[in-house]
């Protein structure tokens, strides 16, 4: 069984806005932390990533037919012809309450000043906030 995670970036300082999708498959931080650092760092690639919306994975090999890619690429929910589009959320408790409503253990966002952050939404919910830079 999967933990989901939703990864988001964060759009602005004042109001924290931030954008988010829904990831289903290998969020615990040792995966997804490293793929998003290795293949995702910079503004522009997470924007894009969080573009195509809701996914199962970030870095797959395989599309929905289990065939082989030429090279691993981001598996959307929309290639399927699922309607899962980037949610926006106008502020951090906002969007803790979209992990919680999507059974996410965790949240990973492309911050403005540090770049990938995970969070724990459990510690976030229960008053025990940690956050990790991931490199």
């Amino acid at each position: 069984m999967s933990t989901p995670a939703i990864i988001a970036i964060q759009l602005s300082d004042e109001p924290k806005n931030y954008l988010s999708v829904y990831h289903h498959d290998g969020n615990h931080p040792a995966w997804i932390g490293k793929t998003l650092g290795k293949h995702y760092d910079s503004r522009k690639l997470a924007s894009d990533l969080i573009d195509g919306g809701d996914m199962s994975s970030c870095w797959s090999d395989r599309d929905w037919a289990m065939k082989k890619l030429p090279k691993n690429r981001p598996l959307y929910y929309s290639e399927r012809g699922e309607n899962c589009p980037p949610r926006l959320a106008t502020s951090t408790d906002e969007l803790f309450k979209q992990c919680e409503d999507s059974f996410a253990g965790y949240v990973y966002i492309y911050t403005l000043n540090h770049g990938w952050v995970g969070h724990d939404v459990y510690d976030y919910c229960s008053g025990k906030f940690q956050s990790s830079l991931l490199k």
